[in-house]
C-alpha cells in the first residue's frame, strides 16, 4: 500500500502544483498529456502485472532457476518496447491527441509535455517488470523503497521546475523522467539483492524467441484488458473536455483522487498476487482460501477508511490542491460521486489480484471488455443529458459491472475447483 500510494501522491504534488498557477491550461495540459501516457504505458501493465504472476507461482515450487530466466527474459522485453516507442511516438502522441480533441491551447501544452514525457519509456518498463518480479518473490518491502525515493525526488524536482524556475507543465515533465530513470536504477540494485546467490548468469537464461512469445502470449490478455480500461479512462477526459477548461480540469483534481483510491486498495490485490500465485504454485487449496478471506476483509476496512476520509474531507482536500475558485467549486459539484467509488471499485480490485495470481487473465480480459462495451459506454450514452454527472455514473456502473462479472467468475472456479487445473 505505502509502494503504490506514492504514485498518485506524486499526482497529488502535479495537480497542487498547477493547480494554483493563474491558468486552468496548465493543468488541463497535464492531465491530458498524463492520461496519454497511462495509455500507452499502461498498455504494456502486463510487464508488471504478468511478472508478478509468473514469479510468484515460480517461487511456489521453488524454482530458481524459472525466476531468474523471467526476470532476465521480462527485462529484455521492456528495454526493446520502451526504445520502440520512443521510435514511433510522434504519430502515437498526435493520434492520442486527436483523439482527446482538448482546446488548442491545452493541445499545444499537452504535446509539449508528451514530447518530453516519452524519453523515459524504456526506464517505466523496467520499473514494471522489476516491481513485478520483487512483488512475485514475497520482497515487497523493495519496490516500497524504490518508488518511495524515486517520487520523492520527482516531488522535490517538481516544486523547483515549476514554482523556481517558472518550467511550467514542461517542468512536470521533465522532473518525472528524471524520477524515472532513478527508480530505475534502484530497482536494479534491490533486484540484485534478491537474486539466488548459486544462480549465475548463463546463455540459457537469455532464452530462444519461443521463450519471448510464450511470455507474450500468456500476457496478451492482461494486455487487451488493460487497453480497454485505459481507453475508459481516456475517453472520460475526453468527454471531460469537451465541456470547456473548467471541468477538464476539475475531472483531473477528482480523478487523482481516483488515483489514491485505486493505488491504496491496490495494495492488499499486489499482496494476493503473490500469495495466491504461490498457493497456487504449491497447489495448496487451504492457502488460497486462507489469503483470499484476509485479502477480502482487509481490502473492505480500506475502502470504508477512505469513503469516510472523503465524505468528511473532501472539500478541504479539493482547497488544497488548486486555488482557481471556478475549478474549486466545479469538483465540489462532483465530489459526491467520489464518495461512491471505493466501496463500488474496491472488489474489482482484488479480485484483479487474484486472477492475476492464479494467471487466469483470460477472464479478466473478457470481464473488463463486457463491462466497457456492454455497460459502461451504453450507460454514458443514456446518461448524455446529464453533462458531467452522467460521466461519472457511467464509471460507477464499469465498476459495478466489473465486481459482479468477475465476483460470478470466481464462484463459479471456487465451487468447479478450476483455480488448480490447467488452463
Amino acid at each position: 500500500m505505502l509502494t503504490n500510494l506514492t504514485v498518485p501522491l506524486l499526482g497529488l504534488v502535479d495537480t497542487a502544483v498547477l493547480g494554483h498557477l493563474d491558468s486552468p491550461e496548465y493543468l488541463g495540459a497535464v492531465a491530458v498529456g498524463a492520461n496519454l501516457f497511462s495509455i500507452l504505458y499502461w498498455t504494456f501493465g502486463f510487464m508488471r502485472m504478468g511478472t508478478t504472476g509468473l514469479a510468484a507461482q515460480a517461487w511456489g515450487k521453488r524454482d530458481e532457476f524459472g525466476q531468474v530466466a523471467l526476470l532476465v527474459r521480462s527485462l529484455v522485453l521492456a528495454v526493446g518496447i520502451g526504445l520502440l516507442l520512443i521510435l514511433f511516438h510522434q504519430p502515437l502522441i498526435q493520434l492520442g491527441l486527436t483523439l482527446m480533441n482538448p482546446s488548442e491551447r491545452v493541445t499545444e501544452l499537452a504535446a509539449s509535455y508528451a514530447a518530453i514525457r516519452i524519453w523515459s519509456a524504456p526506464a517505466v518498463l523496467c520499473q514494471y517488470t522489476l516491481v513485478g518480479w520483487l512483488i512475485g518473490t514475497q520482497f515487497a518491502r523493495a519496490p516500497m523503497i524504490m518508488l518511495i525515493v524515486a517520487n520523492s525526488l520527482n516531488i522535490v524536482l517538481d516544486v523547483l521546475f515549476v514554482t523556481v524556475f517558472g518550467w511550467n507543465s514542461q517542468g512536470v515533465a521533465i522532473a518525472t523522467v528524471i524520477a524515472e530513470y532513478s527508480a530505475a536504477a534502484i530497482g536494479f540494485r534491490l533486484v540484485l539483492l534478491r537474486l539466488p546467490a548459486d544462480q549465475g548468469f548463463s546463455r540459457a537464461l537469455m532464452g530462444q524467441l519461443s521463450d519471448y512469445a510464450r511470455i507474450l502470449q500468456v500476457n496478451h490478455y492482461i494486455m487487451v484488458r488493460t487497453i480497454a480500461l485505459l481507453l475508459v479512462l481516456a475517453f472520460f477526459t475526453a468527454q471531460g473536455a469537451r465541456q470547456g477548461d473548467t471541468i477538464l480540469a476539475a475531472n483531473a483534481v477528482l480523478i487523482t483522487f481516483l488515483l489514491v483510491i485505486s493505488n491504496g486498495l491496490d495494495g492488499f490485490a499486489n499482496a494476493a498476487e503473490a500469495l495466491i500465485g504461490e498457493a497456487v504454485g504449491k497447489g495448496s487449496r487451504r492457502r488460497f482460501r486462507l489469503v483470499f478471506r484476509t485479502a477480502l476483509r482487509w481490502s473492505l476496512y480500506g475502502s470504508l477508511i477512505f469513503t469516510v476520509a472523503f465524505v468528511l474531507g473532501g472539500r478541504h482536500l479539493i482547497s488544497l490542491l488548486t486555488g482557481i475558485d471556478e475549478v474549486r467549486t466545479t469538483a465540489w459539484q462532483y465530489l459526491p460521486w467520489l464518495w461512491a467509488l471505493p466501496l463500488t471499485a474496491v472488489w474489482g480490485f482484488l479480485l484483479d489480484g487474484v486472477f492475476i495470481g492464479a494467471t487466469r487473465t483470460r477472464d479478466m480480459q473478457n470481464t473488463m471488455l463486457f463491462s466497457a462495451l456492454v455497460v459502461f459506454l451504453p450507460v454514458w450514452w443514456l446518461t448524455t443529458g446529464w453533462g458531467n454527472h452522467g460521466l461519472w455514473f457511467s464509471l460507477i456502473c464499469l465498476m459495478v459491472a466489473r465486481a459482479l462479472t468477475m465476483g460470478g467468475l470466481f464462484l463459479a472456479h471456487s465451487r468447479r475447483d478450476r483455480w488448480f487445473t490447467p488452463q
